[in-house]
């Protein structure tokens, strides 16, 4: 059985970590890792993987930076950002350059491995609204 071979891009080491023990554990191969937008389009070119993670928020070139220069080099993996940012505009930016995954950083656990199986599939993602238990806690 073929695995889906995944790569992580966060300016976070922490949050790398932990979305790469998510997608291990449902089966994704983590291909690499980088810690910036640079080293993660360099990576994602070098490696061909299935499916690119991006945090948005990145030193060097954001992940929407990252996602459009893919798409312009004609890059075939599916891209899921993965952020804080929980304002539709930035969905909507998400969209307008192509990218069909949008996970919360808060709801990474649940919604991650979903997001990866929907782009692959070639279905967009979006991480639901927080519902009020959510705000409460």
């Amino acid at each position: 059985m073929h695995r889906s071979r995944v790569l992580l891009v966060d300016d976070n080491p922490e949050f790398l970590e932990i979305a790469a023990t998510v997608l291990e554990g449902h089966d994704y191969e983590v291909v690499g890792k980088a810690l910036d937008g640079e080293a993660g389009l360099q990576a994602a070119l070098s490696l061909n993987p299935d499916v690119v993670v991006l945090d948005i928020s990145m030193p060097n070139l954001t992940g929407y930076q990252v996602a459009t220069r893919l798409r312009d080099h004609k890059h075939r993996a599916a891209v899921v950002l993965l952020t804080f940012h929980e304002d539709v505009e930035f969905v909507r930016a998400a969209r307008a350059i192509g990218v069909r995954g949008y996970v919360i950083k808060r709801r990474m656990a649940s919604d991650l491995p979903t997001a990866v199986a929907e782009v692959l599939a070639g279905r967009a993602f979006v991480s639901p609204p927080l519902d009020r238990d959510d705000e409460q806690q």
